[in-house]
């Protein structure tokens, strides 16, 4: 009689980051603990698709992104997730950067949420997360992360990129200080330079956001020693690395936020639902509709300005030299001004009110 066949035997999850788990201070318990944690990332652009691709490899085991814009050609010289045919398919950073995680790792969630993050949807991102991550280009979002965080007594880890500098800070409310305790408010329009006026470097992008990633498996795999308490900043270009000392700040300044829980950003007396896009030439016109728009009726309704185009993820247009991107939530992404106001009345004239 033929040998009866050897019993299937299940591989090991944790075999696939055997080499992270031979990491000492990781370790077996460590790991278990990624793969049970979860994250809500804020932001899939040049930060957002390093920081994603960090964490999905590393095995977090849900992983939320968040995500209002669609992919242009220039995104592609540092927004490592994305190939040209993402920009060919009219694809949402969100969805695109889930389609490629899901072939990196399908033993983890991957949550793609095509929408803007403000003041009515902050709480129900990310009040399910362990952590919180920026992959954000503006302070206005930044802030409203911040006062979740402290609200929801959720760690954070801030990230920022201009040309080849970047900067970064962990946030463990109660432990450090705030955003708000360092940079209490955005600098005002104009005052600094931005990704259209001083341009941004891929690899200092992923150097950030690799300090970002690291942070977060020590939190996730609850490492909290081993956390950085300082404010990171790195020049590539100059080759120069800077720890500013900031934890004297915590309970020592007069913050509205973490001292004084006045969350100004999350309860809508801060920031604007109509914002101008760095380094696009654009203007993002905030809309919220009770039902999502449907786009073949809508397609219908603008034949006659031009060629229109439409997929389940959004729907686009050009017309007086102005190119409109519309999301099923009513926003639209109105490229071809900087000017607010003439963005909204764009959007009254073709989208509706």
């Amino acid at each position: 009689m033929p040998a009866p066949a050897p019993a299937a035997t299940t591989p090991d999850p944790l075999d696939r980051y055997s080499r992270q788990v031979r990491f000492p201070a990781l370790g077996e318990a460590g790991q278990r603990a990624l793969m049970k944690s979860r994250v809500t990332l804020c932001g899939c652009g040049a930060l957002g698709t390093v920081l994603a691709n960090h964490l999905a490899r590393a095995g977090v085991g849900h992983l939320r992104i968040i995500d209002r814009d669609f992919i242009e050609t220039h995104n592609l010289q540092r927004q490592i997730l994305f190939d040209e045919q993402d920009v060919a398919d009219n694809l949402p950073k969100a969805e695109a950067a889930a389609r490629k995680l899901r072939l990196i790792n399908s033993s983890i969630e991957i949550e793609p949420v095509v929408t803007d993050i403000d003041h009515t949807n902050a709480i129900d991102l990310m009040g399910d997360a362990d952590l919180i991550l920026d992959g954000t280009d503006n302070f206005e979002t930044r802030y409203l992360i911040n006062d979740a965080s402290v609200k929801l007594n959720k760690p954070w880890i801030y990230g920022g990129v201009i040309g080849s500098e970047g900067q970064t800070m962990t946030i463990i409310p109660g432990e450090t200080p705030c955003l708000r305790c360092v940079i209490e408010t955005a600098p005002p329009p104009g005052m600094t330079p931005t990704c259209e006026t001083a341009g941004v470097l891929g690899p200092a992008v992923a150097v950030i956001a690799s300090f970002e990633a690291v942070e977060a498996i020590k939190i996730l795999s609850g490492a909290k020693a081993a956390l950085n308490r300082d404010l990171i900043m790195v020049d590539l270009w100059d080759w120069t690395f800077r720890q500013l000392k900031i934890s004297g700040l915590h309970g020592k300044v007069d913050c509205p936020c973490c001292k004084h829980r006045k969350f100004e950003w999350l309860e809508g007396e801060m920031g604007s639902h109509t914002t101008a896009l760095c380094g696009r030439n654009a203007v993002q016109v905030a809309s919220r509709r009770p039902e999502p728009l449907k786009f073949a009726e809508m397609a219908d309704r603008l034949k006659g300005v031009g060629d229109v185009r439409h997929n389940a993820f959004m729907l686009r247009f050009a017309t007086e030299g102005y190119e409109f991107t519309v999301f099923p939530d009513g926003r639209a992404i109105i490229k071809g001004t900087n000017d607010i106001a003439k963005a909204r009345t764009l959007y009254s004239q073709f989208v509706g009110v």
